[in-house]
């Protein structure tokens, strides 16, 4: 398009480019329905950006079908200069709509068309999510999943799930619907178990919209999950069903890890050794860094310790990690050496620590440019075993003795 001269009326005085859908405001002025759209959402100001008079509060943005045919025309005339083509934009959707789609929702019949057609016009705009969360729709889905589960009914579950995450928004409604159902929670934990025909994407969701859920869930809620929900998210990283569903999992499991027996839940499910058997695949920094936050939690109880300690691979992967990925994975795997040094620790765990080059690691964090912090955390646990390694050919006795215990 360089070098073509676009007429002034048919650009969007807020995107500056060519209008796809025109809507006139009250004031006269048009603008593209995306970006007026976006406007008011972002800015909270119902305002007329241009000539910043105010709009009444049910203002209506009106089709200027006329400058969108003069616009089509103008691209298809200009086609050969590389101007791409405007499509009619489609009927924006209005809570009639919207109301009327959630009646069908509960036809059997008609369900899975119907969330096939909430899934379309949820992928469209943001304006489109917006008007589905206002007019209810995501109560309607929460009240479809919860009855798909206990009638152990997978038909349109995956679909529910999936429209449910997209118009996901942390509203008022959203937590007052949230934060103490359970009943959502334990059709999670059979989403999380469904074998359906897709049963990676299903599951995938499952797990997507836990996380949401687990954002704005209360104290009590989070308090009382049951092992099943928790064995059905690190059953999820044992899979590997996909990695955004690994990825969420370890977000929701580091979420919930303070509250009630949720650790213990989470070390009987066998977290420990999964996420252990993860790190050791080499995976991407963010989920490095996820791992070793929920180690680090998991790591603060006994139970948790034992199960890390029992793993031959742990010590040298905690090891391998210091210094290799970032100042986050070196702060956790420092707190998880520190909690054996402390609680944990035999002769045979202080003997490893020197063999697989835990101590010589140690060393190296006091020497490396890093937070003064991290210094001090390889200090005290050099310091706290220091007759033990003292001897030892692989350290300078002069790290361990120029400060004293």
């Amino acid at each position: 398009m360089d070098g073509i001269d676009v007429p002034q009326y048919f650009i969007c005085p807020i995107s500056l480019q060519i209008m796809k859908d025109p809507v006139t405001v009250m004031t006269g002025i048009t603008y593209d329905r995306e970006s007026i759209e976006q406007w008011f959402l972002m800015t909270k100001d119902t305002t007329c950006p241009v000539t910043k008079q105010p709009l009444e509060r049910d203002f209506v943005l009106t089709p200027n079908h006329t400058l969108r045919r003069l616009i089509q025309a103008w691209c298809g005339a200009n086609a050969t200069n590389g101007v791409d083509p405007i499509p009619t934009p489609k009927t924006p959707l209005d809570r009639t709509h919207v109301l009327k789609l959630i009646r069908d929702l509960g036809v059997a019949q008609l369900c899975q068309k119907t969330l096939q057609k909430m899934e379309a016009f949820c992928r469209y705009n943001e304006r489109n999510r917006k008007c589905m969360v206002d007019a209810g729709a995501a109560k309607a889905i929460v009240f479809f999943i919860i009855r798909c589960f206990k009638e152990n009914k997978s038909s349109g579950v995956e679909e529910a799930l999936r429209v449910l995450h997209l118009i996901w928004s942390p509203t008022s409604e959203m937590k007052i619907l949230f934060q103490e159902n359970y009943n959502f929670i334990d059709a999670l934990t059979w989403a999380l178990g469904c074998e359906t025909e897709n049963h990676v994407a299903t599951r995938t969701n499952a797990v997507l919209v836990a996380k949401d859920v687990v954002g704005v869930a209360s104290p009590n809620l989070l308090e009382r999950l049951k092992f099943e929900f928790l064995n059905g998210l690190v059953r999820t990283i044992r899979e590997k069903i996909s990695q955004a569903a690994m990825k969420a999992a370890l977000y929701v499991l580091i979420e919930v890890s303070p509250w009630g027996r949720n650790k213990w839940h989470m070390i009987e499910a066998g977290a420990v050794f999964e996420l252990i058997e993860m790190e050791l695949q080499n995976p991407e920094k963010k989920m490095t860094e996820l791992i070793f936050c929920l180690l680090g939690h998991l790591c603060s109880c006994a139970d948790g310790r034992a199960q890390f300690l029992g793993h031959a691979g742990s010590m040298p992967m905690l090891s391998k990690r210091i210094l290799r990925v970032s100042n986050t994975t070196d702060d956790r795997a420092l707190h998880i050496i520190s909690l054996i040094s402390k609680f944990s620790v035999t002769s045979e765990v202080v003997s490893e620590m020197l063999r697989v080059g835990t101590v010589s690691k140690l060393c190296m964090v006091l020497q490396a440019d890093c937070a003064k912090y991290l210094k001090e955390k390889a200090r005290d646990i050099l310091r706290l075993h220091s007759k033990e390694w003292n001897n030892s050919p692989c350290i300078a006795v002069y790290l361990l003795t120029r400060y004293p215990r």
